[in-house]
């Protein structure tokens, strides 16, 4: 059912219309050609695994019938030299003469060899003093090491002749040579002067390198013939040890088995180990280059590529061919590099600009082995493990948290200065405009990491970043909103009182102020551009031309940002003015008081007072919104306040005067400003406030039609407190006018003033 319903699901996309039925021939020689491939795929890959499988079950069968051929013949010859001896008369007393005559010849020979012992190892030790003194050319080296493997194999020899016999050990341990000397104490000096030998040989191999650049070609060669030869005599006392191990009894009737080398030396391991140490050593002074200046990587392991160079084009000719030298000085320096930088990376003092440079260095380093013509497939783990791009994230996400900590150090900062009213933490530019201490540190961090992102040259990294400070830009600006929202609120409260209103509007005018300096560009005037603007130009630079779409786009959103947010902070500070100061004013308008005052005069002289205060500290760009703020704040409380107690527009009563002296005074305090013709234009709306009041009431259906369609945002529960207040309102003119109102098709456009006024 389940293989049903798979097939049901795949076909559906196929098969949506009636139509599509006529697609299925189609459809089934398409998938049958596919099949097809798809089988000729699978047969090919089955004949070649068959293949190599068959190859593999050959190769075994020939090993085994190989293997079966050699026991077979040593069985034969095993079988013959049994046969041998009974086909010879008297055999087994021939064999007995024989062997004594053998035994008797060894031990002559190992005699004279223990009383030449000392004699030669002496002259041994003479040879190593001469090359004590020219330790640089070492002339005697081979002759050394041929003398030295001969003394070797007779102490060896003697050692395995008295092994097994603690009577014969002992008598030759105390054995007393012609030099007063017994043989343990002579083969103790042996021991000495092998030590000495491998001292001289290891100063060589930890040289070897400066050898080959100073031309020194010949020590070189008697070093590898060394090496060489220890490296065979190896393979030998391995080879012995295998077959004493596998072929015991065998191997022990036969004298060409048993003799030779007993046990390894592994002059070829230390060789490789000191090849090991002196990278090693160069590598500490590397790192001590690296700790103190992180640019200097490539400069510090500058030998590394020097030495693979040097035995490339210097050693390779000098050594066995089956050394594979330069191969096997790329697999050790390889592994020393990458064991280096990646211990480097573990370690958790690792700074960012290491780190980055070890990012760097990775790509450098491929190229320059590639020019050694070493592929990468020659160095069999990646010199940092494949972790360039974690570490780049690391590194990216290093200066994302420099920047982060500092944004919220600093909006903590804001938060308290600004809760707090710390006017301490305000100051003036050189224009004499409030600001805030914070905002030029922001733009000045800002640019110090970006700075640090550049200095990686990696596209990545700077979007990464610029990302990061895009977001927290954006985000600081919502702190702002919210925050003077916040306190907004507080002073909207009926119980509000004006303790802190002084210091709250000076923050305001400063957090405005801020924003407009963010975008405030003065190239034209001959000023400096805006903070916003030298960001984008230190941002386009470094990042990719894809990524700059993105960048154009940000700072839009963030220009935008600024501007809403200094409108905000200015209409924040007009409405608190509202609330606290003319709090008792604006009930007494429209109210039979207001005929007797000039309630518009004293709002209108508040005005004056705190612009007198605030305008010279306000950047010039915004002074004409606080102005329209004020004015259009004023409009909307005046519109408003038809719904205050014991409002009552009598026909008797001069209220259209009033109203006309009112917007005369308003219009004769803003008219010596520039934003005087929007402020007028918006002051127009008192008009339709005034028809509706005073028309009669035939004809209120169309006023209010007509300034339905100039305001289609007007309110209607507010077109209904305006009708009560009318002293001729009853319920049948309400009722035409909404019945107007479900009559009316307006076109929304832009806000208008009546929006706000509820």
């Amino acid at each position: 059912m389940n293989d049903v319903d798979s097939v049901a699901s795949k076909l559906a996309p196929l098969l949506r219309h009636p139509d599509d039925l006529d697609k299925i021939p189609s459809l089934k020689a398409e998938l049958q050609r596919k099949k097809a491939g798809v089988d000729a795929q699978l047969q090919a890959g089955l004949k070649d695994q068959l293949e190599v499988t068959q190859t593999g079950m050959n190769s075994i069968h020939d090993a085994s019938r190989i293997l079966q051929q050699i026991k077979e013949e040593m069985q034969k010859v095993d079988k013959m030299c049994s046969e041998q001896q009974n086909m010879i008369k008297d055999f087994g007393q021939i064999n007995a003469v024989a062997q004594a005559h053998r035994n008797f010849t060894a031990v002559l020979q190992l005699k004279n060899d223990i009383e030449s012992f000392d004699a030669r190892l002496t002259q041994l030790e003479m040879l190593l003093d001469e090359d004590s003194q020219n330790i640089e050319q070492q002339p005697n080296l081979l002759a050394i090491h041929m003398e030295l493997t001969k003394l070797r194999d007779i102490r060896d020899t003697a050692m395995e002749q008295a092994k097994g016999s603690e009577k014969a050990m002992e008598l030759m341990n105390n054995l007393q040579l012609s030099s007063g000397m017994t043989l343990s104490e002579t083969f103790q000096r042996l021991d000495e002067v092998i030590d000495a030998f491998d001292e001289h040989l290891g100063t060589a191999c930890m040289n070897i390198i400066p050898l080959v650049q100073q031309g020194n070609d010949s020590m070189v060669v008697r070093l590898a013939l060394v090496i060489s030869e220890e490296e065979k005599s190896d393979n030998k006392a391995k080879a012995l040890q295998d077959a004493q191990k596998e072929y015991k009894d065998l191997a022990s009737r036969f004298k060409s088995i048993t003799a030779g080398p007993k046990e390894t030396r592994g002059y070829k391991e230390k060789f490789l180990k000191a090849i090991e140490m002196y990278a090693d050593n160069q590598m500490d002074e590397s790192n001590d280059m690296f700790q103190d200046d992180p640019d200097k990587l490539e400069k510090s392991v500058r030998w590394f590529f020097n030495d693979l160079n040097t035995v490339k084009l210097g050693m390779q000719r000098l050594t066995p061919k089956k050394w594979k030298i330069f191969q096997t000085y790329v697999q050790i320096y390889h592994k020393q590099m990458h064991d280096w930088l990646v211990a480097l990376i573990d370690n958790p003092q690792l700074t960012p600009p290491q780190m980055l440079a070890i990012v760097q260095w990775a790509d450098k380093y491929y190229t320059k082995m590639e020019k050694l013509g070493v592929p990468r497939d020659m160095m069999k783990v990646p010199v940092i493990d494949n972790r360039s791009a974690d570490l780049i994230r690391e590194y990216r996400q290093l200066i994302v948290k420099a920047v982060e900590e500092w944004m919220d150090r600093m909006v903590v900062t804001d938060k308290k200065n600004f809760l707090s009213r710390d006017e301490s933490s305000l100051d003036t530019d050189e224009n004499g405009c409030l600001r805030t201490k914070t905002m030029g540190d922001m733009w000045r961090m800002l640019r110090e990491q970006l700075d640090v992102a550049e200095s990686s040259k990696r596209t990545d990294v700077a979007e990464g970043v610029v990302e990061a400070m895009f977001r927290s830009l954006i985000s600081r600006q919502r702190m702002w909103e919210q925050l003077v929202s916040s306190e907004l609120q507080k002073y909207l409260q009926p119980n509000a009182d004006q303790e802190g209103l002084q210091p709250l509007q000076d923050f305001l005018v400063a957090i405005a102020n801020d924003q407009i300096a963010c975008i405030d560009d003065a190239e034209d005037e001959g000023g400096s551009p805006s903070y916003l603007t030298q960001f984008s130009r230190a941002i386009n630079p470094i990042v990719s031309s894809a990524y700059s779409i993105t960048v154009t786009s940000q700072t839009e959103t963030l220009r935008d940002g600024y501007v809403d947010l200094s409108t905000h902070c200015l209409n924040t500070f007009a409405q608190v003015i509202f609330s606290i100061d003319f709090r008792n004013l604006m009930s007494e308008f429209f109210t039979p008081a207001w005929y007797s005052k000039k309630a518009i005069g004293q709002a209108v002289s508040t005005f004056e007072d705190y612009l007198n205060d605030y305008l010279p500290v306000l950047h010039p760009s915004l002074r004409d919104i606080l102005v329209e703020e004020l004015a259009d704040e004023l409009l909307i409380h005046y519109l408003s306040s038809v719904r205050n107690k014991s409002v009552k527009f009598r026909r008797s009563d001069p209220f259209v005067q009033k109203i006309r002296d009112d917007i005369l005074t308003v219009f004769g305090y803003f008219e010596k400003f520039e934003a005087f013709e929007a402020i007028k234009q918006k002051w127009r709306v008192v008009d339709g406030f005034t028809r509706l009041l005073e028309s009669d009431k035939a004809q209120l259906p169309d006023v209010y039609a007509q300034f339905k369609t100039d305001y289609w945002d007007v309110n209607m529960s507010w077109v209904e407190a305006v009708l009560r207040a009318r002293d001729d309102f009853d319920r049948s003119l309400l009722n035409a006018v909404k019945a107007r109102a479900g009559e009316i098709e307006v076109v929304r456009g832009p806000d208008t003033v009546m929006a706000k006024v509820k």
